[in-house]
């Protein structure tokens, strides 16, 4: 049988699972009886953490208090907190940066040594600035508490032209690329689904009504193809003469949304190959050149007109830089 000392531990550790524990289940944890439980859980009170009993049954919840009660984490927790807040350090929510350095100095003053030496090989790896435009917290949480509780969410929205819009969507799911909050939402005046920047978006609180989330909802290709080609001033189509697997190592997720294309399509020279279709957005010509550029496979870009006559241009410059044979 545990020490009083680290019995009461283990239940801390037990009740600040996401989960409701019934007397008989904590003292079959425990290795004791429930009258025991009930004892310990009272110490636990008289200590500050506000273990609420289950109406109706013979059960325990650990509640929310007024201050923050000391956590308790395995190793793996640890080390799973510490790698989120040395990410957080790179400072995509505008604010955040100094506060997750200091909890993350906090917890490795206290981790044992197993554990920190594990913590210290992540100050080894250099993090660089996101680099992309930075989200308030205010936004990020008001948009966050939208999806969890089902409420319409209207806000002001800033187009990738500088166009001001009014929207007024059923939110669905928060999206963070590493480098860009995306939110995923049905906007009501269009039918449809539509992927938002949180940066160029305001809520406008409080939000309301509640809403049934719809049963038909994007999935992970759709939303990854909504953060790459949405919200940009330019939309691209461009089809890749290579399978797809070979395509995609080439463009991440958030970067392009790659499909591959049944049957066989010609390719240039009269050979026959799989074919791809790349879709990707920016709002520069010269950036989607780049990464075509870069493709080892030949492509044909289907749209937009002006990227077609982007790389016309860029084509003819660099020919004309090439020395004379």
């Amino acid at each position: 049988m545990l020490e009083t000392s680290a019995r009461l531990l283990k239940l801390l550790s037990l009740l600040q699972q996401p989960k409701e524990w019934s007397g008989a289940a904590l003292a079959d944890e425990l290795g004791v009886g429930v009258r025991t439980v009930r004892r310990d859980v009272d110490k636990l009170r008289n200590l500050g953490y506000p273990v609420d009993a289950l109406p109706g049954v013979a059960g325990y919840r650990l509640g929310s208090g007024a201050a923050l009660p000391p956590l308790l984490l395995d190793d793996d927790e640890a080390v799973a907190v510490a790698i989120g807040l040395r990410a957080a350090a790179s400072g995509t929510v505008a604010g955040t940066e100094e506060s997750s350095v200091r909890a993350l100095t906090k917890l490795e003053q206290v981790l044992p040594s197993r554990l920190r030496h594990r913590i210290e090989l992540l100050q080894q790896v250099a993090v660089t600035p996101a680099g992309g435009p930075s989200v308030q917290p205010d936004v990020l949480l008001a948009v966050a508490a939208a999806c969890r509780d089902h409420q319409r969410l209207r806000f002001d929205y800033s187009n990738h032209d500088g166009t001001a819009t009014t929207r007024t969507t059923e939110p669905h799911r928060l999206v963070h690329t590493g480098r860009r909050w995306y939110l995923v939402a049905w906007d009501l005046e269009r039918s449809d689904w539509r992927t938002f920047r949180l940066d160029r978006l305001e809520p406008r609180i409080p939000t309301g009504p509640r809403f049934t989330p719809r049963e038909e909802v994007p999935d992970i290709a759709t939303t990854n193809r909504g953060v790459a080609y949405g919200g940009y001033r330019y939309q691209a189509r461009i089809l890749v003469h290579a399978p797809a697997e070979q395509v995609a190592d080439r463009f991440g997720p958030s970067v392009a949304s790659v499909t591959p294309i049944d049957g066989a399509h010609t390719k240039p020279f009269g050979m026959e190959a799989a074919t791809t279709l790349v879709e990707t957005g920016a709002n520069s010509l010269d950036e989607i050149a780049f990464y075509l550029g870069r493709l080892d496979h030949p492509f044909e870009i289907q749209s937009p007109p002006e990227l077609i006559e982007r790389v016309r241009e860029l084509a003819t410059r660099l020919a004309a830089s090439l020395p004379s044979s």
